[in-house]
C-alpha cells in the first residue's frame, strides 16, 4: 500500500457497532484492541462511542444540565446522611466513652466525628453512660471555693 492512499474498510452492522461499544464501555477491550480486531479505525470507534452517548442521553431523557442537578441534590443528601450518621456516632462515643470511630473508619471521617465531639462537650459538658450532660454544677464550684 502507498503512503497517500487510505485503507478501506468493510461496512459494519449496528449489531456489530453496538457489541463494540459495548465492549469498551464494559472495560473488556480498549479503543486500540477494538480497531485492531474489528479492523475498523479508531476515530470510527469514537464517534461510535460519542454517537452512543448522545442516543443514551435522549433516551433516558436527560440533559446534561438535569444530570449535574440530579448529581448535586445527590451529593447534598449524601452529605447530610453522612453528617446525621457522624452526629449519632460522636453522641454514642461521648455516652459510652469508646472512641470507635478512630478504630473503624478512614482518619478523616474519625477527625470530623472528634471535632464534632468536641463541639457537642463545648455546648453541653460530658455525657454519662445514661446519656445525661456531666456539666459541673454551680455547687460544686462553689463548694471547691470555700475549701482554699
Amino acid at each position: 500500500m502507498n503512503t497517500g492512499e487510505k485503507k478501506s474498510y468493510q461496512k459494519v452492522t449496528l449489531e456489530t457497532k453496538l457489541l463494540v461499544v459495548d465492549q469498551i464501555l464494559t472495560g473488556h477491550i480498549s479503543n486500540n484492541q477494538a480497531s485492531k480486531k474489528y479492523d475498523v479505525p479508531r476515530t470510527t470507534i469514537a464517534y461510535w462511542l460519542r454517537k452512543y452517548s448522545t442516543l443514551v442521553q435522549q433516551n433516558n431523557g436527560m440533559s446534561k444540565n438535569d444530570e449535574i442537578k440530579r448529581l448535586r441534590e445527590k451529593i447534598e443528601e449524601l452529605e447530610f446522611q453522612k453528617d446525621f450518621q457522624q452526629d449519632i456516632i460522636a453522641d454514642m462515643e461521648l455516652i459510652t466513652g469508646v472512641d470507635m470511630s478512630k478504630k473503624s473508619l478512614p482518619k478523616t471521617l474519625a477527625k470530623e466525628i472528634e471535632l464534632k465531639k468536641k463541639a457537642r462537650i463545648k455546648e453541653n459538658g460530658s455525657m454519662d453512660v445514661l446519656g445525661y450532660p456531666n456539666k459541673p454544677s454551680t455547687k460544686d464550684s462553689k463548694h471547691k471555693r470555700k475549701k482554699k
